[in-house]
């Protein structure tokens, strides 16, 4: 059996993402993304599955940066978890009757229900937690009705708190994509849960810094060879103002003629080109539609 960091506590969106690619093994909750990412990267966990892309608010920064900057391990999976956020509450009332001082969540499930916020409670304090689940943890141990907590179905259960109103996000298409990280390198750790929605294989670019047009010579490479890139960001170097890295999702695996090819052309253009990990994608929309 494996062991599967996660953001933890218990009820996580992340700990959707690692029961439905890893069901049956063990999964371990973190406190924080670095110590999750530690954990794996010192071979404490098998894999370490973590957030890295809302659909709504965009990179999980903290993640990209600790991966590339601090703990560098490849990327050996991806999954997307549709997203529901429900405003919770210790006790059960109607929602025509809450009136809460404080609302905590966290920040990123807060900024995706902005408008709900504004809408309802314009004026009640909110309140920043590590994950959502560990606000309604917090929630369920002191009972407090002057606040309420955004979270997810399965942290309400959980942790025995009422949903008074569902759905409250601004967005109804609203995913995260969680990433699957391990020390291990061999081909054997990619995770090849059946069926797979796509193949991704992502890459870290740095620029020369004198070479007038680099970027455009860059997509350059990938287009002639009809490689279709469904991602391109750039990050900070964290060397100083205005040096950038590029991430770049290609949409297939690693072969042994077209990335292969690309990549040498861009080394002879003077870009240092880094492979963060080639491996099947999935989603579990598919598997509700199938259902």
């Amino acid at each position: 059996m494996k062991k599967i960091g996660f953001l933890g506590p218990r009820g996580t969106f992340t700990e959707m993402a690692a029961k439905f690619l890893f069901p049956q093994d063990e999964r371990i909750p973190l406190k924080t993304i670095p110590r999750t990412i530690d954990l794996a990267f010192n071979k404490g966990t098998d894999y370490a599955v973590v957030p890295i892309e809302n659909a709504i608010e965009g990179t999980v920064n903290v993640t990209l940066d600790y991966l590339i900057h601090q703990k560098p391990m490849p990327i050996v999976g991806a999954v997307s978890i549709g997203i529901a956020h429900h405003l919770l509450s210790a006790s059960r009332k109607e929602f025509a009757s809450v009136a809460p001082k404080k609302i905590i969540s966290h920040p990123q499930a807060l900024a995706q229900c902005h408008r709900f916020i504004q809408e309802h409670f314009p004026d009640v304090k909110v309140e920043h937690a590590d994950s959502t689940a560990q606000a309604a943890a917090w929630l369920a141990k002191h009972q407090d009705d002057d606040v309420c907590v955004i979270a997810n179905r399965e942290a309400a259960n959980l942790y025995g708190l009422s949903i008074v109103a569902e759905d409250i996000h601004d967005y109804r298409e609203n995913q995260t994509r969680f990433l699957v990280v391990s020390s291990g390198h061999q081909q054997e750790q990619f995770v090849t849960k059946e069926p797979h929605v796509g193949e991704v294989t992502t890459l870290m670019i740095t620029l020369p810094s004198d070479f007038t047009g680099a970027l455009h010579q860059v997509l350059s490479a990938f287009a002639w060879r009809k490689l279709n890139l469904s991602k391109i960001e750039s990050r900070p170097t964290k060397t100083g103002l205005g040096n950038y890295f590029f991430i770049i999702d290609v949409q297939q695996l690693m072969d042994d003629v077209l990335l292969p090819g690309a990549i040498a052309e861009l080394n002879a253009l003077g870009c240092k080109v880094d492979v963060l990990g080639s491996y099947y994608t999935y989603s579990d929309q598919l598997t509700r539609v199938e259902k």
